[in-house]
Order: C-alpha cells, then structure tokens, then sequence
C-alpha cells in the first residue's frame, strides 16, 4: 500500500488551477495524487477530493451548472456521503453547492466585473481538521481570482450556516473586522468559506494553493493543507519554510 493521503484532483474542460493543486499535495507535501478526468466514476483508491478552480465546461449556462452531471461528480457525492474529505476551490466551490454537498449559490460579483487580488480573511473556527494549523480569530490572507464569487443564500439557510458554525471564512479587514469595506464581491455575511454539518466538505473562493509556496512570498494556504494531513495521521513539515522564514 501506498504511504500518504492519497488526492484526487478532479479536471474537466476548462479546469486551470488543478496542476496547482497537484504541485502542492504532490510536489511540496509529497503526498500520492491522481488527476481524475471528469469521466472517471472510480474514487475508491483516494481519501481527499479536490474539486478545484477555473472554468468548467466553459461556464456555459451557470458556474458549475454542467460539472454537477459529471459521472467524475456523481462519485464526489459519494465519497462525501461516506464522511470522507472534498475540497472545493472557487470554481469548485460553485460545482459544490450546484451538486448539493454545499447549501447556496455564487453569483455575480456585486461590481459585475472580475477580480484579481490578495485579500485577509478572518478563520472562524479553529478546530476542524482543515483550520486546526490555524488560530481562531487569526487573520490570514490568500489570493481570489473570480467573477462570480457572490455568495448568496436565503435568511432561513444563512441562519442555519451561523447556528451550526458552518462559516469557515469571512472577508474581513487586516485588523479582523467584517466590514462591508472589506468584502470584495458582495458575499453575504462576508461570507468566503464555509463546510457542511459534518464539517468534512469545504467549499471556498480564495485559493489556498496559491498560497503554500514560500517563492510566492505566502503560505498561509499550505497550513490549510497540513491541518487537513495531520487529522489523517500525516505529520509533514516543509523545509524551506524554515529556511526562508
């Protein structure tokens, strides 16, 4: 048997952070990873699904509207209902809640045009395996790249998120506060991240993988990735981020 958390990045047509993400679980946490082409319904050799960024199917119709029929998607829905990891990036994160596994949609930036930025996000909760490197409260910042970043959803459902602590992420200002200033697209509730009742689906905008390199001058992302190894028995340190302080 293979040593490691073995991840599968799922790619569809219009998939361009998934070798990002491979980079990251494969080349800096030296984990087993797998691309999976978005025809393929066998996830039973992976632990951690990653559903990442870009433009699947070409966006046509909706954000993640088509990727939800993928035979690749069909078997997330599966392995997620088993209690075993999803991520999902930007793209992905539209993907997860047109499938259901997240409660929600992405819509329109409030601007109506796209964004490209690096934004400080306040951590929520501290304890799940994917913020559990982080401290609660800790104000981190990663990248987003989108048009539709939106998050919308009505009262009942953005009470049930609060009540259940289900808001992993909020946009916020480098001091901590969510303030309207602060919110790049329009999210409700400063909303950026957020994972299901069961806490073992995370669905975000921002790009955590974007943000593990040391050459990219942050890697308040990579902690994202090593929370979620240590809760899956994988201890991994990164030289040079000692070394590059």
């Amino acid at each position: 048997m293979t040593a490691g958390v073995r991840f599968g990045v799922i790619v569809f047509p219009g998939s361009n952070c998934d070798r990002d993400v491979v980079y990251v679980t494969r080349d800096l946490l030296h984990q087993p990873t797998r691309m999976i082409w978005h025809e393929d319904s066998d996830l039973s050799d992976v632990d951690v699904v990653v559903v990442p960024g870009g433009f699947s199917y070409g966006d046509y119709l909706r954000c993640g509207a088509i990727a939800r029929f993928s035979p690749a998607m069909k078997a997330v829905v599966e392995h997620a209902k088993q209690g075993k990891y999803v991520l999902g990036i930007c793209n992905g994160f539209q993907v997860l809640t047109e499938a259901g596994l997240l409660p929600g949609a992405l819509v329109r930036n409030r601007d109506l045009h796209f964004i490209c930025d690096r934004v400080p996000l306040r951590v929520e909760r501290a304890e799940l395996p994917w913020t559990q490197h982080y401290e609660p409260g800790e104000v981190i910042t990663m990248p987003i790249a989108h048009g539709e970043g939106n998050y919308y959803a009505d009262p009942d459902t953005l009470a049930a998120l609060e009540d259940h602590r289900q808001i992993l992420f909020r946009y916020c200002t480098a001091d901590g506060k969510p303030e309207p200033g602060s919110n790049p697209n329009g999210s409700l509730r400063n909303i950026a991240g957020i994972c299901n009742p069961e806490g073992n689906v995370l669905g975000m905008m921002p790009h955590p993988e974007r943000a593990s390199d040391p050459v990219l001058g942050g890697t308040d992302g990579l902690r994202l990735f090593q929370g979620l190894l240590a809760a899956l028995g994988e201890q991994v340190e990164i030289p040079q981020l000692a070394s590059l302080g």
